[in-house]
């Protein structure tokens, strides 16, 4: 049976370069609305003139969604690997990873899927509430939880990475100050824009997210390539 650290480096390269290229070409996808929008780009409600924006808007969703599923692999690998001690909160990371992906999943299938498809059709009842250009609809509600769950994930996976070297310790320190930083941005941004949060909080935990996994995994990658020899016959 494969070692969980030959199928974690795997894991880890594969999230390594998915959350690169989520990350940049979300970084350069312009915003159409809400408060980072300027010019005379900006959609408003009810978000239903955005057919010219399909699919230029949408392409870093593809990388994003096998992203979140990489992460899973990954945190069922750190699991695996992990003490026996520390398995019931590497098994929580785990499940809060799983959920993660199920809730950003389905929220950009909803996107490519029906939106679009329902926009083209001009069937735009209703459609606004669940547009990924609606500041404060179920999109970015459901893809700001997805993403802290994810922080939250790798906080509780944290603790469950072997090694004594300086690479698994600086990896260590990635998944749990992303999330802290998660929670503490989440309360930041509550506290100083209360009801106009709009999509301010989605930003900064894809963000967090995004930089944790871009710095850890490449860690990760060359730290359990250092423990699989003497593990595998486990």
């Amino acid at each position: 049976m494969a070692s969980p650290y030959r199928v974690g480096r795997l894991a880890a390269a594969l999230t390594a370069i998915l959350a690169v290229v989520s990350f940049g070409i979300a970084i350069a996808t312009p915003p159409r609305s809400g408060p980072s929008c300027t010019g005379d780009a900006c959609v408003g409600y009810p978000y239903t003139d955005i057919i010219s924006f399909f699919p230029r808007d949408y392409l870093w969703m593809f990388p994003a969604t096998l992203l979140v599923f990489a992460f899973v692999l990954l945190a069922v690998c750190i699991h695996y690997g992990a003490d026996e001690a520390r398995r019931p909160l590497t098994l929580t990371g785990v499940v809060l990873a799983g959920v993660s992906a199920a809730l950003i999943g389905t929220d950009y299938f909803i996107q490519l899927t029906v939106i679009q498809p329902s926009l083209l059709q001009g069937e735009t009842d209703g459609l606004s509430l669940f547009s990924q250009y609606n500041p404060h609809g179920v999109f970015i509600a459901l893809e700001a939880l997805g993403y802290l769950l994810m922080c939250a994930a790798m906080g509780l996976l944290a603790p469950g990475i072997n090694g004594t070297g300086r690479i698994t310790r600086v990896a260590r320190w990635t998944f749990g100050t992303a999330a802290v930083l998660a929670l503490a941005a989440l309360v930041v941004v509550a506290v100083a824009y209360g009801h106009e949060t709009e999509y301010r909080y989605e930003i900064a935990v894809i963000s967090i997210a995004w930089t944790a996994l871009i710095v850890a995994c490449p860690l990760l990658f060359v730290g359990f390539g250092r423990v699989a020899g003497p593990r595998s016959s486990q």
